[in-house]
């Protein structure tokens, strides 16, 4: 864990990126709202923060979240900030750093850097508050302090997210080891880690895994966090899972957005629908993985499930694209496909060329 930070990587850097990312996104829409209220405040959580830097001098999530609130009038008056590690010398570390970025003394809130580990202690003090709206970054070493309820400490408020590191390879090996138990049975919750246990005896690696991070998303999903947003990275020659990016919401405008920023991360794009991961042999070796045609797949769905309903662009995209990796240019795409082959019916029919705008009206033929 030491050397963890020596050397940013292509993986981290990615990370890092998303979460940035979307925290940007997340909170212009947050402070409209907020706005209008009595409390103001909008909150960034990280309980695995880090030293900030790695020592090869490229800035780590705390850093990156932090510059864009100084860079902004509305974060630098409403954005709160916690960060904690439970390694001292990362904690200093990140103390040092922030105190050194230009411009942090604009902030109205100092942001707060803590030394706990987490555990039970915390996880009781998030279920016991009322949080403002809160982006919360739980990106553990392995999973110890990962768990189901404290997730959910969080997504039980209004307007909070969660978006946390699931070390795939430790919780492969984790789940039939009996002296990680504990652990196990706190993130997927003991009936289900049972299960779960039973059902991975025998299957081959690649079941293994769909099965794992299925079982976990329906945890989350159980304790309200409806819709989960799993982005996968995988080992430098693409031929395992290292770890997973998990993003959870209570709100599909959550979803939309996270989808858009993950896709811009993806390292590979089959007739630009996204693959939801990143794998530096993707860019390495551009041929290594037999092609697919997802968008062929979508244009079989829409005939099948929408025969003969009449709906609007965006509302078939609302209806349909939740769970599935489609983005909302994906179905524009297929719809004036089928249009051009005469399958669909839009209306107005007369519009500039190549559009599909979300208030077209689209008919599909029974």
């Amino acid at each position: 864990m030491s050397s963890f930070f020596d050397q940013s990587t292509d993986q981290s850097r990615v990370k890092a990126a998303i979460v940035a990312n979307y925290f940007w996104a997340w909170a212009k829409v947050i402070i409209s709202v907020a706005k209008k209220g009595r409390d103001r405040r909008i909150a960034y959580i990280d309980l695995f923060a880090g030293p900030g830097r790695y020592t090869d001098g490229t800035l780590s999530t705390p850093l990156l979240i932090l510059e864009r609130a100084i860079a902004d009038p509305d974060l630098r008056e409403m954005l709160v900030t916690v960060f904690n590690d439970c390694n001292s010398d990362h904690s200093r570390t990140l103390e040092t750093a922030i105190a050194a970025l230009p411009g942090i003394e604009t902030l109205r809130y100092k942001p707060r850097v803590q030394n706990y580990e987490v555990g039970e202690e915390i996880v009781k003090q998030f279920e016991q508050m009322s949080l403002v709206p809160t982006l919360f970054f739980v990106d553990p070493w392995g999973y110890k302090g990962l768990s189901l309820r404290l997730i959910n400490s969080v997504l039980k408020d209004w307007g909070c997210d969660c978006i946390f590191f699931f070390n795939y390879n430790r919780i492969n090996m984790g789940l039939p080891n009996d002296a990680v138990d504990e652990h196990m049975d706190c993130l997927f919750g003991k009936e289900r880690a049972d299960a779960l246990r039973e059902s991975l005896k025998g299957l081959v690696p690649a079941e293994r895994e769909t099965a794992i991070v299925e079982e976990l998303s329906q945890a989350i999903r159980d304790l309200g966090g409806k819709y989960v947003l799993p982005f996968c990275f995988l080992n430098d020659q693409g031929t395992r899972t290292s770890h997973y990016l998990i993003f959870v919401s209570k709100h599909v405008r959550g979803y939309e957005i996270m989808k858009e920023v993950m896709a811009k991360q993806s390292s590979k794009a089959d007739q630009q629908v996204p693959s939801f991961s990143y794998c530096p042999a993707d860019r390495k070796y551009p041929l290594l993985f037999e092609l697919t045609r997802p968008l062929d797949d979508l244009e079989q769905m829409l005939l099948d499930e929408f025969a003969g309903r009449t709906m609007t662009v965006r509302g078939l995209f609302d209806a349909h694209h939740v769970g599935r990796p489609y983005l909302l240019k994906n179905y524009k795409a297929v719809l004036l496909k089928l249009e051009r082959e005469g399958k669909i019916r839009a209306n107005p029919a007369k519009r500039k060329t190549n559009t599909m705008a979300d208030h077209v009206q689209v008919c599909f033929f029974r």
